[in-house]
């Protein structure tokens, strides 16, 4: 199912951008993940670049090999993340993991994260 499981925006008062954003980047990831099983691409290249660029934000995609997508929308004057994109959504998908490999949560509940 192609809905998320974990939404944090801040500051809080753009959220509903926000969600507008992601939401439409995961149209664009869907079609990236489509044209890589076509080409053949590498499927174990899971970093998928920007994919959906704005004035003022850009937004970057990941996705792990059971298919799940993480989707960061970061202002487009950040320049220090060029570097580091792929370090941070390897990190976030070691969280993401650990989550998973808890034994006390249930896969569909809500993740609550500090």
């Amino acid at each position: 199912q192609n809905y998320p499981l974990y939404i944090r925006s801040v500051p809080i008062e753009n959220e509903l951008k926000f969600h507008y954003m992601v939401h439409t980047s995961l149209d664009v990831v869907d079609e990236k993940i489509s044209a890589m099983a076509k080409a053949l691409v590498d499927q174990r290249e899971l970093y998928l670049g920007l994919l959906y660029p704005t004035e003022d934000y850009k937004v970057y995609g990941y996705v792990t090999n059971s298919k799940v997508k993480f989707v960061m929308v970061v202002d487009s004057s950040n320049t220090a993340l060029r570097d580091n994109e792929i370090r941070m959504f390897r990190k976030l998908h070691n969280s993401y993991t650990d989550v998973m490999c808890n034994p006390f949560y249930n896969p569909g509940d809500r993740i609550q994260s500090r």
